[in-house]
């Protein structure tokens, strides 16, 4: 038997019946004890109960379970900490970190927990006065683990209260019935109200936005400030390049839909003059390449992260092959993001996506509607999607952002 309390927004945002949901479907019950709603929408709501199960065991994973959901024990002790034996080896029973904010009670202290990221560590300093999420790779011997879900308090998101808050249009499954054009219309007014209040908009992008002819437009937004942060991997940057080398991407002339002659070769022709230049700023310097999605963020000054993987060509210099220091890389800008926006790019959308906090807005834009479910089913729940190629997507973003700027 335990007893648990749960209080916020529960009820509008539905954590309240996936609280009951989870209990039952792990073999438990419960008992309401105390339920006290919110008079008014920005009212928090209370909710006390008891759960039993046939083993003490199954207790215990239900309360795991619902402690992800942002329920506690009512009696809550201060967090256990065991130091880790060694580099990289990870203390039996540590706690998973979820990527909403968490808190953590040391000496009857609520300290909030830093770095927030999912499937990490919670370590706490020597001074025992500040907590991060700190990935398995960076964890140190002597590092002070949390063990077990005591004593910690996890934030799940919550239903906006306000009516102005143009991301809440987007809640609710993908569908490829939803009408595209009013969607992006109010992605554009989301990421005019993230500048306005001081934010960056990064973008997560794949080579589907070369090949589809969106490459000027994304420059072009680039160009005009909407994009503030760049991610993606040695195929954009190198077929953005043969295209502002040779007008083709994948060897096929944009302009015409037709297959150059020996166009094949030219991806690699891009990769070698960024080599003989040195890196791309030096390209861009040195006037090789005068245009395109690179040209304008090097133009701009804005920073990237090109992240390499086994099927690349070359790769360019920029791009970073070591994807540990990729992760590091990457994560640098992470607490830069309020929004981030991720394009044709499934393989990059999850790896960015699990660096992120729950409260990033999040839009993944793809063809294939399963590209946003995997992302969600590997734990970046606040995902968005928008069922659509890049070709079709990018132009009528710029073409919005335009509008809103006149």
């Amino acid at each position: 038997m335990r007893e648990l309390e749960l209080t916020g927004h529960i009820i509008d945002s539905g954590i309240m019946t996936r609280v009951l949901d989870a209990i039952l479907d792990m073999g438990g019950a419960f008992e309401i004890l105390t339920f006290e709603v919110g008079r008014q929408k920005t009212d928090p709501s209370y909710a006390k109960f008891r759960i039993t199960a046939e083993s003490s065991d199954i207790a215990d994973q239900i309360v795991s379970r619902l402690h992800r959901l942002g329920a506690r024990l009512v009696t809550v002790d201060d967090v256990k900490l065991i130091p880790a034996e060694a580099d990289c080896v990870v203390p039996k029973g540590f706690y998973s970190s979820t990527n909403y904010p968490t808190e953590l009670k040391y000496k009857g202290i609520w300290i909030p927990v830093e770095k927030i990221e999912m499937d990490c560590l919670v370590v706490v300093d020597p001074h025992l006065t500040r907590a991060s999420c700190t990935p398995m790779q960076k964890l140190k011997k002597g590092d002070l683990v949390v063990i077990g879900e005591q004593g910690l308090l996890v934030h799940p998101s919550e239903r906006s209260r306000d009516p102005n808050d143009s991301f809440e249009f987007m809640h609710g499954v993908v569908s490829s019935e939803r009408p595209t054009e009013t969607i992006i219309a109010q992605i554009a007014s989301e990421i005019r109200d993230i500048h306005a209040k001081g934010g960056k908009v990064a973008l997560v992008g794949g080579p589907a936005i070369v090949h589809t002819g969106a490459a000027p437009a994304l420059a072009r937004m680039i160009k005009e400030g909407h994009i503030d942060i760049l991610f993606a991997g040695n195929a954009l940057a190198t077929h953005d390049i043969e295209y502002s080398l040779f007008g083709t991407s994948l060897g096929m002339d944009l302009k015409t839909g037709k297959p150059v002659a020996a166009g094949h070769k030219n991806h690699i022709y891009a990769i070698s003059e960024v080599m003989r230049a040195g890196s791309i700023r030096a390209a861009v310097e040195n006037n090789v390449i005068r245009s395109g999605i690179m040209y304008e963020v090097i133009t701009k000054n804005i920073p990237f992260v090109l992240a390499g993987s086994i099927r690349d060509d070359g790769p360019l210099p920029d791009v970073i092959t070591d994807v540990m220091e990729a992760q590091d890389a990457m994560r640098r800008y992470v607490p830069e993001c309020s929004m981030v926006i991720m394009v044709a790019t499934m393989l990059h959308s999850v790896a960015v996506g699990n660096c992120l906090p729950s409260y990033v807005k999040t839009i993944c834009v793809d063809i294939n509607p399963s590209t946003v479910t995997k992302l969600m089913d590997r734990g970046t729940m606040q995902a968005k999607g928008v069922v659509s190629d890049a070709g079709t997507f990018i132009p009528m973003l710029l073409a919005q952002l335009q509008a809103m700027t006149e």
